[in-house]
């Protein structure tokens, strides 16, 4: 119910016009002298607000179910009333590697878009490479509001590898442990706070028929891979770009055999994807799940679902409540749409209007007021179990640490894809490693 309540007040909010928030036309600012400010306001008068008939295409993460999606979608509909002339054309998917590949593609012939929402981490790499985006410096130099709201530690976070900041953040993320407690409560056990706790856990479950975790290991068993190496190999061997494989890593993906013997996973993870393990994990027919920020969204008994930090593995050498999170996609203006003089401050507006201080109070908010936001945001009232414990794991004090694919790259797909057999013993933990490392560096 106070989900539903909550989707309610939402979806009324976002009725509301961004644009009126965040300072309006990009083009209206003082750059400079008094002749020269008035120049560039009724030239940008024309470019974006005119009669001059604009097509933006536009291209973002937020498409599937993705709860920022009708955020997202909220605020591309009042910037279309805002700027009449500007139609919009909009390729928003969920980011999966077959995604990103196809965006890769994009860049690599010329396709890219006039705006996109991407990765800012080693991720974007490839399309970096094209020097086909935009930097923060170059945009500011032009129009000085672009990303005044953003925070500025949010903004450094939000820079690519080499440095530079291209992309302006909305929020970003941490992972952590979703818990059916109510089902931890139906059978008595306190929820996992080590590795003993979870083992526990696991074995219970298993023997009366709920499924202990949630996880399609052939689709994404990310999150997995990032803890369970994370807390095996401790934040100094993890957050390493090694070229063979550390013994932690190894030690860390040792641990899904250990699991799936253990019975931890659905009997069809080898098969199944995301979206259906998620879907078990709603409907009480799996205890627990590793997930991200973003799926606070999905929640719909926030009465009975906590976070937890993830509860360790033997003998492991980071600390507790280490977490793995941070700010790594945000909007990026392609030189595509920079160099037309037709698209320019439409491109502007556009990405002003998703990153102001009231597009990203929707973005936070449509994710459960749960993520961590790259400007300063209004707290909302009536929190719930969910939130509340989201605000105890997330505890500033907690070490936070990007994850393995922000270091190194597309070569983190090889990995992923051999976890299943990593968990069946077909191939081991430390060949698939090296494997990956392999592959990273023939890309460097």
């Amino acid at each position: 119910m106070k989900k539903k309540l909550l989707s309610m007040l939402l979806v009324g909010a976002m009725a509301v016009s961004v644009l009126a928030g965040c300072g309006g036309n990009a083009g209206g600012t003082d750059k400079g002298s008094t002749d020269g400010g008035k120049d560039t306001k009724e030239a940008s008068s024309e470019s974006s607000g005119g009669d001059n008939a604009v097509t933006l295409k536009t291209v973002s993460m937020f498409g599937g179910t993705d709860p920022n999606k009708e955020a997202y979608e909220a605020i591309n509909a009042e910037y279309i009333k805002e700027y009449s002339n500007v139609t919009i054309e909009d390729n928003s998917q969920t980011s999966d590697e077959e995604w990103k590949a196809a965006v890769n593609a994009d860049f690599s012939v010329g396709n890219e878009p006039d705006v996109i929402q991407f990765f800012t981490d080693a991720t974007a790499d490839s399309i970096v490479a094209t020097d086909k985006l935009v930097t923060v410096e170059e945009i500011c130099a032009e129009y000085p509001d672009y990303a005044k709201d953003t925070l500025g530690d949010a903004l450094d976070a939000a820079k690519n590898t080499d440095g530079v900041s291209r992309a302006v953040p909305t929020t970003g993320y941490w992972e952590g442990l979703f818990c059916n407690k109510d089902l931890f409560d139906q059978y008595n056990l306190e929820l996992p706070t080590d590795w003993a706790s979870l083992e526990k856990a696991i074995t219970t479950f298993k023997e009366n028929g709920v499924i202990p975790i949630a996880c399609s290991l052939n689709n994404v068993p990310h999150y997995w891979v990032e803890f369970l190496m994370l807390y095996s190999a401790g934040v100094e061997e993890y957050t390493s770009v090694p070229e063979t494989a550390p013994e932690g890593w190894v030690k860390g993906l040792e641990m899904f055999k250990t699991l799936r013997d253990m019975g931890a996973f659905p009997e069809d993870t080898d098969t199944v994807d995301d979206a259906y393990v998620g879907q078990l994990f709603r409907d009480k027919k799996a205890a627990m799940q590793l997930e991200g920020s973003w799926y606070s969204g999905n929640i719909e008994d926030t009465d009975n679902t906590v976070v937890v930090s993830f509860p360790g593995v033997p003998d492991q050498k980071a600390e507790a409540g280490t977490m793995v999170g941070g700010i790594s996609s945000g909007f990026y203006i392609t030189k595509k749409a920079w160099d037309d003089p037709d698209k320019r401050e439409a491109a502007v507006n556009f990405v002003m209007a998703h990153t102001c201080q009231a597009g990203v109070q929707k973005y936070w908010e449509a994710t459960g007021a749960v993520s961590r936001a790259a400007v300063e945001v209004t707290p909302v009232e009536g929190a719930t179990p969910l939130v509340d414990s989201i605000a105890v794991c997330t505890d500033a004090k907690n070490t936070v640490v990007a994850p393995t694919d922000a270091r190194i790259g597309d070569a983190y797909k090889t990995l992923i894809s051999e976890i299943v057999k990593v968990s069946t013993g077909a191939v081991s933990a430390e060949d698939a490693i090296n494997e990956a490392l392999s592959i990273r560096q023939q890309l460097q």
